[in-house]
């Protein structure tokens, strides 16, 4: 405990009284090469840190919101023959008949930015 209470104490402010941080953002600009390379490693830190609470706390949107999640895999199978003339099978899971199309994509496209549409089958 000890080393750490000294890392955290004595180095890590004598380290931080010793950057030439800039007082404001266009400051940065009249510092000199060798400053600019003191702050390297700082900003690096600062930036991980940032990175890492992100991907600890950011939301995560699964693909499969809702489907069949007691299985392990997702796995429908037709015939051919069952098809009609023409079969539109949902490619963004948020259809309310999956695995069939039922036009869910294009709120969904909305909301998320996105471009997904249904796989179509015709027969010949």
């Amino acid at each position: 405990m000890e080393f750490s209470s000294n890392l955290v104490k004595v180095h890590l402010s004598n380290y931080l009284a010793n950057l030439p941080l800039p007082n404001s953002f266009l400051g940065i600009f009249k510092l000199g090469g060798k400053d600019i390379l003191k702050l390297i490693p700082f900003y690096a830190t600062i930036g991980g840190v940032c990175y890492l609470s992100y991907r600890v706390v950011k939301p995560r949107h699964p693909v499969n919101p809702c489907i069949k999640k007691e299985s392990p895999k997702v796995v429908d199978g037709y015939d051919i023959e069952e098809l009609g003339e023409s079969t539109a099978f949902c490619r963004c899971w948020r259809s309310s008949k999956f695995p069939l199309c039922d036009g869910a994509h294009n709120k969904y496209n909305i909301e998320q930015k996105d471009n997904v549409g249904p796989l179509i089958i015709k027969k010949k």
